[in-house]
């Protein structure tokens, strides 16, 4: 149903919207790594949700592994807003949240979707980045806005403005 403008944030109150952007990566504990010092979130701990789910019977040994006495899943990390809402059982971010999962086929093309990052100090921010394992593609600009095309550590873009 069409909502006017002036009520749009009325209706976004009665329906919550969650969401994740989901990457599919050869390393997803890696990748996840490398966006949670990027962005500033933190990697979720399903430990509890998998030690329930392998004692129910609902998931396997094979699915899991132990890193650093923790259990994770060995094809899936995921990261979330440390300020957003989040489930305390399965650790499961509900705003803003980033999932990585297993595909080992490599990344051909440009991306069809990517992410800014607007960020106060973008030389800084570059070098971090370089240090964590992505590598500038380019700069651009366009007026007074100016940024950096860099590529994760899996090839896929990012633009740092």
């Amino acid at each position: 149903r069409w909502v006017p403008v002036a009520c749009r944030s009325e209706a976004r109150t009665a329906m919550s919207v969650h969401y994740q952007v989901t990457f599919s990566t050869a390393d997803p504990h890696g990748l996840a790594a490398f966006y949670a010092e990027a962005v500033g979130y933190v990697i979720e701990d399903h430990s509890t949700l998998i030690t329930s789910l392998l004692e129910q019977g609902q998931t396997t040994e094979a699915e899991v592994e132990t890193v650093g006495g923790r259990l994770r899943w060995r094809k899936y990390a995921a990261i979330r807003d440390p300020e957003g809402p989040y489930d305390e059982f399965s650790g499961t971010g509900r705003g803003g949240r980033m999932l990585f999962q297993d595909e080992p086929t490599p990344k051909t093309a440009k991306n069809r979707l990517h992410l800014d990052l607007h960020v106060e100090d973008r030389q800084a921010v570059v070098e971090k980045l370089t240090k964590l394992g992505a590598r500038p593609l380019w700069e651009a600009s366009v007026g007074p806005m100016s940024w950096v095309t860099m590529a994760d550590p899996d090839g896929n873009e990012i633009c740092v403005s």
